[in-house]
């Protein structure tokens, strides 16, 4: 793993680690604590601060444009805090804000989503755009969710769930394009 380049920042000497072929644009900010898998991506603009808790990306997954990343801190009456979790294969949309959750395998963050402190999304899931998950709940396998504060809408589709695996992968392409040209 690489440990450090000119696009990552350290804090309080714990520097990002990156997984193999990750892409990270260089107009992003990526500080602290974080750990990013193999074949990943994080696209311009995106803020990612690993400082006061940790955050882990998984394989495959692309953070796009505008989005933020953050934890809570731990405390005393939070001993563990919240850190941002997030699985593989995983497609966040623009501008979403994810702070303190923990995402499973093959989700959809739509554009402009937010997720908040304490929610776990399982495997398999699809955020609508703009859809706003109030802290500590759970998204469970298979449905889609949409809403503001978000509802459960409906069972995902057998194309749906094929997308989520797609999308990732679409990216894990796109990411390599970007790579090749550097």
């Amino acid at each position: 793993m690489e440990s450090h380049n000119s696009k990552t920042r350290s804090y309080r000497n714990t520097a990002p680690k990156l997984g193999l072929n990750v892409y990270i644009d260089s107009s992003s900010v990526i500080v602290g604590d974080i750990l990013i898998g193999d074949d990943s991506s994080i696209w311009p603009l995106v803020a990612a601060r690993g400082d006061v808790n940790i955050i882990r990306i998984g394989k495959r997954t692309n953070i796009q444009d505008g989005s933020i990343l953050h934890v809570t801190r731990r405390s005393e009456s939070n001993p563990e805090g919240h850190p941002l979790i997030i699985g593989d294969d995983v497609t966040i949309g623009h501008k979403a804000m994810l702070h303190g959750c923990q995402l499973g395998n093959r989700i959809l963050v739509g554009m402009g989503s937010i997720i908040m402190d304490g929610t776990t999304v399982e495997d398999d899931v699809i955020i609508g755009a703009g859809t706003l998950v109030p802290p500590n709940k759970t998204l469970e396998s298979g449905f889609l969710y949409v809403g503001n504060p978000m509802k459960k809408a409906r069972a995902l589709k057998e194309s749906e769930m094929a997308f989520l695996k797609q999308s990732a992968q679409n990216y894990v392409q796109l990411k390599d394009e970007y790579i090749a040209e550097q």
